[in-house]
C-alpha cells in the first residue's frame, strides 16, 4: 500500500505503476530526465528574455513597499525591479544598465578601434567639407540674405543689386576653400571637439532599444545557443531518477525488506534528505547547472584548451569572431558613430560651442576679405559691435544649417557610414580573441547569478510540478 501511495500523483489519484505497468524505477527514470530537459528549456529560454526584455520598466504599485525599500539589502535594491515611490516591476537587465552597457562598450570595443580622430578620418573632413560646400552654395544667397536682412536691413536694402551679385558672386566662389579651412582646423583638433566615449554612451543611453538590438545583434548564434542548451537537463535529470532509485530500493517497504543493502555510512548519506526535497533540491540544482554550462561554453576559453580541461575547446563566441565583428562593425558604422550623430555631438555638444567658432571664425576672415572696400564703409555703417555680430551671426548660421544639409544627403551618409563599417569590422577582427569575447560577455556577467537564482526557482518548481504529477 506504501509503495501504491508514493507512486501516485494528483493527490493520489493516478497511479502511475499501476496505469504503465512500468516499475517505479522506469516511470522516474522516463519522467524525472524530460522534466529535467524540460526545466533547463524554460530556465535558459526565459533566462535569455530577461536580459532583454522589456526594453521600458514595466510595474505596478505595492503599498507599504518605498518604506520597505530602504531596509533593503543594497545587491537588492539595485535589481531592475523597483521604481520610484513602491513601484515592483521589471525591466530587462540591459536596458536597465543602458548607461553602463553602453560605457562597457565603449571601453571593450570602440576605444579599441580607434580615438576620435581615427573615426573622423574615416569619414573624411574633405569629403564633408565639399559636402558641405555642395549642398550650402543654393543656399548661399538666402543664407546672406537672412544675415544681412536680420543684423543691419537698412544697408543691405540700399545695396545696388549689382554690388549684392558681387558679394554672392564672391562667398559662392570661396565657399570650398572656407570649408575646407575649416574642416581641416577641425578634423587636426578633433579629439578636443568631440568625446566618442560620451557621444556613444549618451546616445546609447537615450536609445535602450538601440543598445538591447546592437548587443543582442553581436550574440544572436550565442544566446540562440543558450536557451537550446537547456536540454542538457535531460542527462542531470537520469542521475537524479538513478539517486531516487537508489533510495528507494535501498528502503524497506512495509513487509519488504530492502532490495539493496547498503554499508551504514552510505545508506545515512544517501537517505540524508527525504525523496521529495530530492525532486525539488534536483530541479533547482539542474536549473542552475544549465545556465552555467551554458554561459561557459559559450564564452569560455578565448583560446583554444586542451579537451580535459574544456570539452568543447574553445568558446563559442571566440570561434565567430570574424562575422561577429562584421555585425558589430556595422551597427557601429551604421547605428552608433553615425554622421548625424558626430554632427550632432560636434554642433550640439558639450564642445559645440567651440566646433560653432572655429566655422565662424573662418568665416569672418572671408568676410572681412569678400567684402573688400564695402568693408570699411559697412564697418563705420553699421558700428564695429554690431558688424562684428554680423560676422559671427554668419558663423553660427552656417553651423546650425549644416547639420541638416549633412544627414539629410542620405547616399553621403551611407558612404560615410560604410567608411566607418570598414575601420571597425577590421579593428575589431585584428583584436585579441580574450578581449573580443569580454565585450559580449561584460554585458550579461554581472547579472550572471541573477540568471542563477532565476533558473534554480523556476527548477525547483518544476520539481515540484512533478511531484504533483508523479508523486513521491
Amino acid at each position: 500500500m506504501n509503495a501504491e501511495i508514493e507512486a501516485a500523483g494528483f493527490f493520489g489519484l493516478l497511479n502511475w505503476e499501476e496505469m504503465t505497468g512500468l516499475s517505479k524505477f522506469w516511470v522516474d527514470m522516463i519522467s524525472i530526465p524530460i522534466f529535467s530537459a524540460i526545466a533547463g528549456l524554460i530556465t535558459n529560454w526565459t533566462g535569455v528574455i530577461m536580459l532583454f526584455a522589456p526594453v521600458r520598466f514595466t510595474g505596478f504599485y505595492v503599498p507599504g513597499l518605498k518604506t520597505l525599500f530602504p531596509l533593503l539589502p543594497r545587491k537588492v535594491q539595485i535589481l531592475p525591479t523597483f521604481a520610484p515611490g513602491g513601484i515592483l516591476g521589471f525591466q530587462g537587465f540591459i536596458p536597465a544598465r543602458a548607461e553602463k552597457m553602453a560605457s562597457l562598450m565603449v571601453d571593450n570595443a570602440v576605444a579599441k578601434i580607434g580615438t576620435a580622430k581615427d573615426f573622423f578620418d574615416q569619414m573624411d573632413p574633405r569629403k564633408i567639407s565639399a559636402q558641405v560646400a555642395h549642398v550650402a552654395l543654393p543656399n548661399v544667397r538666402s543664407m546672406v540674405d537672412s544675415i544681412m536682412t536680420t543684423e543691419h536691413p537698412q544697408l543691405w536694402a540700399d545695396m545696388p543689386p549689382r554690388g549684392r551679385e558681387a558679394i554672392y558672386a564672391r562667398v559662392e566662389a570661396e565657399l570650398p576653400a572656407i570649408t575646407d579651412r575649416a574642416f581641416d582646423f577641425i578634423g587636426a583638433n578633433i579629439d578636443q571637439l568631440l568625446d566618442v566615449k560620451l557621444m556613444v554612451v549618451g546616445y546609447l543611453r537615450r536609445r535602450p532599444e538601440l543598445l538591447k538590438d546592437v548587443i543582442y545583434g553581436l550574440g544572436a548564434p550565442e544566446l540562440r545557443f543558450m536557451t537550446r542548451s537547456g536540454v542538457l537537463g535531460f542527462p542531470f535529470g537520469v542521475v537524479v531518477a538513478l539517486w531516487l532509485s537508489l533510495l528507494h530500493y535501498s528502503s524497506p517497504h512495509g513487509d519488504t525488506p530492502a532490495l539493496i543493502e547498503l554499508p551504514g555510512w552510505l545508506h545515512t548519506l544517501v537517505h540524508l534528505f527525504p525523496a521529495w526535497l530530492i525532486v525539488v533540491l534536483g530541479g533547482a540544482v539542474v536549473g542552475v547547472l544549465v545556465n552555467i554550462i551554458a554561459i561557459k561554453v559559450v564564452f569560455e576559453p578565448a583560446t583554444p584548451q586542451p579537451r580535459y580541461k574544456y570539452p568543447w575547446g574553445v568558446a563559442k563566441f571566440a570561434k565567430r569572431q570574424y562575422q561577429a565583428a562584421a555585425d558589430l562593425g556595422h551597427a557601429i558604422g551604421y547605428q552608433i558613430v553615425t554622421l548625424d550623430v558626430v554632427t550632432e555631438q560636434l554642433l550640439d555638444g558639450p564642445s559645440g560651442d567651440k566646433t560653432r567658432a572655429v566655422i565662424a571664425h573662418f568665416l569672418q576672415l572671408e568676410i572681412d576679405r569678400i567684402l573688400g572696400p564695402l568693408r570699411s564703409v559697412t564697418r563705420l555703417a553699421v558700428g564695429p559691435r554690431h558688424f562684428d555680430a554680423i560676422q559671427a551671426t554668419a558663423g553660427a548660421s552656417l553651423a546650425t544649417e549644416m547639420k541638416p544639409w549633412l544627414v539629410d544627403d542620405i547616399e553621403f551618409s551611407q558612404s560615410t557610414a560604410a567608411s566607418v563599417d570598414q575601420l571597425a569590422t577590421e579593428k575589431l577582427r585584428e583584436l585579441p580573441p580574450d578581449e573580443f569575447v569580454e565585450m559580449l560577455y561584460t554585458a550579461i556577467e554581472q547579472d550572471a547569478w541573477l540568471l542563477y537564482l532565476h533558473g534554480g526557482i523556476l527548477g525547483a518548481l518544476v520539481g515540484g510540478v512533478h511531484l504533483l504529477v508523479f508523486g513521491v
